[in-house]
């Protein structure tokens, strides 16, 4: 064995090449050859223009592209707005309200979506437990519809995508220093003025890093909009499995996958650009 041989065995980096065979043979391979199958079949170059143009300007595509990135929008709000005070208390913490706090976090991130899914339509329905506290504290006189529409949707995606934000916020306030703070308050800043001026700032490219995070999630999101949304709150991914599993229409499933992979890598440029891991981890 030569010394470039051994060197070569010696970088910690070769480490990751199980991992990147492991995603070509088991995930970019059967892609390819998925689209490269279907776009033969339509035909020539032409073909393929004339089918993709029809398919991306149908309404039921515009329309699922429409709703796909309301919902999405909206559960990145969400998450923002509810992940943002649990990760500052996270950031925070001591050491047992931390373990506890991240202990809540992580169980249910490790449990199915599907179980997850279903809890919440449990808790949902019609005579689930939430209209039942409804009704029996006399603020509602029927069952709200907190299932099957656009409601149900955003509530089931932010439960379930909530943990992606509190872990990216996490790891961008633990980076800031706390002389920060400690400064501005010497300087006669108040807790308010010194949050609003000097931690939101610095906490900013976490908030960007994990709203593109949920955002691309949620844009490719499947089970829980079929599980819990109702026939007008079509996602892109709910038209795309109608395609190969109803309709058979394999050409246009191609066609919408090929859209919503280019919009997820778009995006995930973006987030390459804007996020800095090692300065997210304190490095």
């Amino acid at each position: 064995m030569t010394r470039t041989t051994t060197a070569i065995w010696r970088d910690p980096g070769i480490l990751i090449v199980p991992a990147i065979a492991f995603l070509v043979l088991g995930f970019a391979v059967p892609l390819a050859l998925f689209f490269v199958e279907t776009l033969r079949e339509i035909g020539s170059f032409a073909d393929i223009v004339d089918e993709a143009v029809t398919t991306i300007s149908s309404r039921a595509v515009v329309n699922a592209m429409f709703t796909t990135n309301w919902i999405a929008l909206l559960v990145t709000l969400l998450t923002l707005f509810a992940g943002y005070p649990i990760a500052y208390v996270l950031a925070n913490s001591d050491r047992l309200r931390f373990t506890l706090i991240l202990f809540c976090i992580i169980v249910p991130y490790f449990t199915s979506v599907i179980v997850r899914t279903y809890s919440w339509m449990v808790l949902l329905g019609r005579n689930g437990i939430i209209n039942q506290l409804l009704l029996g504290s006399g603020l509602v006189d029927h069952p709200i519809a907190l299932l099957y529409n656009k409601l149900g949707i955003v509530i089931g995606m932010t439960y379930v995508l909530l943990p992606y934000m509190i872990l990216t916020l996490y790891a961008a306030m633990k980076a800031i220093d706390p002389s920060f703070l400690r400064a501005a308050h010497a300087l006669g800043a108040s807790r308010t003025y010194a949050f609003l001026h000097v931690y939101l700032p610095l906490s900013a490219h976490g908030v960007l890093s994990g709203c593109l995070i949920v955002f691309i999630l949620a844009i490719g999101f499947f089970i829980t909009p079929a599980l819990m949304g109702g026939p007008s709150d079509v996602m892109i991914a709910m038209l795309i499995e109608r395609s190969v599993e109803i309709t058979l229409d394999w050409p246009s499933a191609a066609i919408m996958s090929l859209l919503l992979l280019a919009v997820t890598l778009v995006l995930y440029a973006v987030y390459y650009r804007v996020t800095d891991v090692r300065r997210m981890m304190g490095t």
